[in-house]
C-alpha cells in the first residue's frame, strides 16, 4: 500500500497533539469526522481479535455532570464535545469466544471445524483455572491499545483529545451500570477542540531524546 500521507505530515500531527486541559464547550465535532473516529475505534487491534471492551460515549449532560463529581472536578468531562469511557470485560466465557468465532465466519466464511484450533488456543489461554485473575488486566491493556489508536487518529483529523485516568473507576461503574454488563471502567478520553485559554496548547513537548528511549539490539 502506498503511503497516504507524508512522514512530515504524520509528525506534524503528533507534535500538534497534546493532552488538552481546556476545551471550547461551544465547538462540536462534525458528524462525518466523529463517525470516522468511531470507526477507528472499531478497527483498533486487540488480542486474538476478541475486542474485550466497550466504548461508552457519554452524551447526556446530566450523566456527565454525575461523572464529573468522580473525576476530581476535571472540566474536560463536561466541556469536551465528546466523552468516552473505555470499559474492559471483567471475565471471559466460552460464549464470548464462540460469539466472536461466529462473527468471524459471518465475515470471512468458513466453519467452526476449520477454526477449532484457534478456538482451543483461545480457551487454553483465557479460560484456564489460572486465567480468571488476569482477565481484567488483559482486557484493560486492550483498552489502552484502542485509546492510543484514537489519540493518533484524532490528531490526524485535527481533533483535540485528553486521555484521562484521574477518576474513581468504581463510581463510574456505578453511574454507568457497567458491573451488571460484565465491564469495568479503565480509562477515559475527552475529544473536541482546544480553548484559546488553554496555556498548554503552545507549550513545547517535553520528551527525552530518541537515543535514550529507543534501543537497537
Amino acid at each position: 500500500m502506498e503511503p497516504i500521507l507524508t512522514d512530515s505530515q504524520l509528525l506534524q500531527a503528533l507534535r500538534w497533539r497534546y493532552a488538552t486541559k481546556v476545551f471550547d464547550p461551544t465547538r462540536q465535532i462534525p458528524a462525518d469526522i466523529w463517525a470516522t473516529l468511531q470507526e477507528a475505534l472499531v478497527l483498533s487491534a486487540s488480542s486474538f481479535g476478541l475486542q474485550p471492551y466497550r466504548f461508552i460515549v457519554v452524551n447526556d449532560p446530566t450523566v456527565r455532570a454525575r461523572l464529573l463529581a468522580h473525576a476530581w472536578g476535571q472540566r474536560q468531562v463536561v466541556d469536551a464535545a465528546r466523552f468516552i469511557v473505555f470499559a474492559a470485560r471483567t471475565a471471559m466465557t466460552e460464549a464470548e469466544i464462540d460469539r466472536f468465532l461466529d462473527r468471524m465466519i459471518a465475515v470471512r466464511g468458513g466453519n467452526r471445524t476449520a477454526l477449532a484450533g484457534y478456538r482451543q488456543m483461545m480457551t487454553d489461554s483465557l479460560l484456564s483455572p489460572t486465567a480468571a485473575a488476569r482477565i481484567p488486566h488483559w482486557a484493560a491493556r486492550q483498552c489502552y491499545i484502542a485509546l492510543g489508536n484514537l489519540l493518533t487518529c484524532a490528531a490526524l483529523l485535527g481533533v483535540d483529545t485528553c486521555p484521562m485516568e484521574g477518576f474513581v473507576p468504581a463510581e463510574f461503574d456505578q453511574v454507568l451500570g457497567l458491573a451488571a454488563q460484565g465491564y469495568a471502567a479503565v480509562v477515559c478520553c475527552a475529544l473536541g477542540y482546544r480553548s484559546v485559554a488553554d496555556k498548554y496548547a503552545s507549550a513545547p513537548k517535553v520528551r527525552f531524546p530518541a537515543q535514550e528511549l529507543i534501543q537497537t539490539v
